[in-house]
């Protein structure tokens, strides 16, 4: 007797189920294994992944109430992003040109610039404000195939501004199809009104904020939080990230660290000691702390985006990474000082070009690593049977191709728990579904 299921995408041409590797993240030189199907199909109900396998097998066993033909394209799952900061208002083309005529980073925030002139228009914009600029990045993601992105505070420097932005994920959460995953990154920068202060700042953090949070958290969000700080020369020294970090995991909340972006501060190697699932950046890192990550479960984080927007020539030394055996995800890093980018799919043509990963290993960085980066390696990343009906039919008939091609959208159809929720050929589609 044949199943009723939701839906059957069948037809397949090549199927990249990109499966976890002893039920965790793709380490080392195993990074790239795609777990790859010709002639596939995928049977999916109650928005879960239920059976895969052969084309026609498949459709002699399920009784679908829809059925997508996918016309021999490539199939993956859903691309998770690991590293946003896409909750904020306003731009800072401004910025950019005084980057181009020469004004390094560094320079521009100790101007008042960077991240505190993002701070300044971000407290100045209520929920509503936050919320609408925030989708249309959230959807311009969803169409290039992101199913699940990470989502951090880290704009408003007090208290109240950090908690709408946290209200604003909910509800992005709550009416976007992209799942977010929120991270609370109030040790982002020192806000103007502490530059004489840090430390004081840091006490602010962590005797009103985290409670704060961790209050909000009890109200608003049963799922994982994370706490995140930017350990940075500019930003907060090696032992005000401890502090903040201890203070967090005191508050139940699980940990990422920012580190290494521009120098080596000893943060890649706190965050493999207290345990946090994260370390991002790594540009700057030492071997001694990639070796330490290496003997850690901390996921290193590439944000190739971001030397790029800042026309920087190093980027993660992602072989040596690989050799230790590190696990290694990429993200988009979407900001809008140095990477205002919401397409995983040129973090990928980055990821070949400049951390000299194959086509195999950036789309396993972008999906299966990336998933195991938030949280959510059991649950999406990867196409198994028992996880979300997560994936996208690219217009594409290999692997390659994602990383091969660049400035165009190869994303043709987006499945999120078993539901087309943008398809490129239906013009309107994606304004009618959320």
């Amino acid at each position: 007797m044949n199943k009723h299921i939701d839906l059957l995408v069948h037809n397949i041409g090549q199927l990249c189920t990109i499966p976890a590797h002893d039920n965790g993240p793709q380490r080392g030189h195993y990074l790239g294994d795609l777990g790859l199907l010709d002639y596939a199909a995928i049977a999916i109900h109650d928005g879960v992944i239920v059976d895969i396998g052969d084309n026609a097998e498949l459709r002699s066993t399920y009784v679908a109430a829809n059925m997508i033909d996918a016309h021999g394209q490539l199939v993956t799952p859903g691309l998770v992003d690991p590293h946003t900061h896409v909750i904020w208002a306003g731009e800072r083309s401004d910025e950019f040109e005084q980057r181009i005529g020469g004004a390094t980073y560094q320079e521009i925030m100790a101007a008042g610039g960077g991240i505190n002139h993002t701070v300044r228009t971000t407290r100045a914009a209520d929920l509503t404000t936050l919320v609408e600029q925030s989708k249309a990045r959230l959807n311009a993601m969803l169409a290039h195939g992101s199913t699940t992105v990470e989502c951090k505070t880290g704009y408003g420097l007090n208290t109240p501004t950090e908690i709408t932005m946290l209200n604003a994920i909910v509800l992005l959460d709550t009416e976007h199809p992209v799942d977010l995953v929120p991270t609370f990154l109030g040790a982002h920068a020192i806000p103007p009104e502490y530059t004489a202060d840090a430390d004081g700042y840091v006490d602010l953090v962590i005797d009103d904020m985290l409670p704060a949070v961790a209050e909000w958290r009890s109200e608003h969000w049963p799922d994982t939080l994370f706490c995140d700080v930017f350990c940075e020369d500019g930003a907060f020294d090696l032992d005000q990230t401890w502090r903040i970090l201890d203070a967090a995991q005191n508050c139940g909340m699980q940990l990422k660290v920012h580190a290494d972006e521009f120098e080596p501060l000893g943060g890649t190697k706190l965050a493999a000691e207290m345990g946090a699932v994260s370390v991002d950046h790594v540009v700057v890192t030492p071997d001694e702390d990639i070796e330490a990550l290496a003997e850690s479960d901390t996921i290193a984080v590439s944000l190739p985006p971001t030397p790029f927007g800042l026309a920087h020539t190093r980027y993660t030394p992602a072989q040596r990474f690989l050799d230790a055996g590190v696990a290694l995800a990429i993200a988009t890093d979407c900001n809008p000082g140095t990477g205002w980018n919401e397409n995983m799919q040129f973090v990928m043509a980055l990821a070949t070009r400049y951390l000299r990963l194959t086509p195999a290993q950036a789309l396993a960085a972008a999906t299966v690593n990336a998933a195991y980066a938030v949280g959510r390696g059991d649950r999406v990343g990867s196409l198994e049977t028992g996880k979300q009906g997560d994936l996208v039919i690219w217009n594409a008939v290999r692997y390659p191709l994602l990383s091969y091609r660049f400035g165009t959208n190869l994303a043709q159809t987006v499945i999120k728990r078993g539901k087309v929720v943008f398809n490129m050929r239906w013009r309107g589609m994606l304004e009618t579904q959320i």
